[in-house]
């Protein structure tokens, strides 16, 4: 599976303090260290090489001995203090706090019970500039959210069905009776686990797309055989397993793709295998990158995905845009 960039950043941050306390260490002593291989220490080294503090000219840089790097010995000369305890600014303090306020406006009580704690230790810490975050309002719908998050509690106490006029991610909207199962959340988003009976089958609906919401008064109908999993990713089990192949420009939409599996090809290019639900999600997203996809695979699936774009090229071209 291909490395995400989290993860590389976390081993090239551990790198810098391991070679401030191993001074003159050997890549190979490195490339065990850490379970890489040496071609990987190197090309950490030589992405360290080039990074530093804002102003990135010879000063500001990371800065190794390359007269010790040709004998394959790492010796560093100038970490830049990287390998220090991270220090906020007044600036990045007010971020931080107005992002973990606008994250605790979305939870329920009992979960955003952590986020309020870590609030506390960074106000304390923040000192003056938690001021400056107290003058920041954010509206997002919060209040909104809480009360579908309620009528689906409601629902399922009280075993009634929902109607729901429903925004997909491919923005198509429809309108639907389901029988709530499950409420669920990842401390980000809450969602909806129920039966759809315009489908006839389990689906999950984020509660932030849900336009309108009613609890009806019909009661739900059982669904014994249905198996609650507790998690809030997508069922993707019986999903069309969807391979497909981007560029190195756009290695970040693998490390966005919850249950993706990734491979490095030889000339650089990322292959992505992805369970879909959604054909439509599916044709936004790949049709967005542009020439940054190829390979589409299984072929049915590329066909569905060729008569969607030329279809979109003949509706652009069917418009009088002069």
């Amino acid at each position: 599976m291909a490395e995400t960039a989290p993860e590389r950043l976390t081993r090239m941050l551990a790198m810098v303090a391991y070679l401030r306390d191993h001074p003159a260490v050997t890549v190979d002593e490195v490339a065990e260290h850490f379970g890489i291989t040496p071609r990987q220490v190197l090309a950490d080294v030589n992405t360290l090489w080039v990074s530093g503090t804002p102003g990135y000219m010879h000063g500001d840089l990371i800065d190794f001995s390359s007269d010790d790097l040709e004998h394959g010995v790492l010796t560093l000369l100038d970490s830049r203090e990287m390998d220090r305890p991270l220090r906020l600014s007044p600036g990045e303090a007010v971020a931080l706090l107005v992002a973990l306020q606008s994250l605790a406006a979305t939870l329920g009580p009992d979960d955003a019970e952590l986020v309020e704690e870590t609030i506390a230790v960074l106000r304390t810490a923040a000192g003056e500039a938690a001021v400056a975050a107290d003058a920041i309002r954010l509206h997002s719908g919060g209040r909104a959210l809480d009360e579908r998050v309620q009528q689906v509690r409601e629902a399922l106490t009280s075993g009634r069905r929902l109607h729901l006029r429903y925004v997909s991610a491919s923005d198509q909207i429809t309108e639907r009776e389901v029988d709530p199962l499950q409420l669920l959340t990842d401390s980000q988003r809450w969602y909806l686990l129920a039966w759809c009976r315009r489908a006839q089958d389990v689906r999950q609906f984020r509660i932030d797309r849900i336009l309108t919401l009613r609890v009806l008064d019909v009661p739900a109908d059982p669904h014994p055989d249905v198996e609650l999993t507790g998690r809030p990713e997508p069922d993707t089990a019986r999903a069309t397993q969807v391979r497909f192949e981007i560029s190195p420009r756009t290695r970040w939409l693998a490390e966005q793709l919850p249950g993706a599996r990734t491979e490095d090809l030889e000339d650089g290019w990322i292959a992505i295998t992805v369970g879909v639900v959604d054909m439509a999600w599916l044709a936004n997203l790949l049709m967005g990158l542009g020439d940054d996809v190829r390979a589409v695979e299984p072929p049915d699936v590329a066909a569905q995905l060729r008569d969607r774009a030329r279809s979109a090229l003949a509706a652009y071209a069917a418009l009088d845009l002069l």
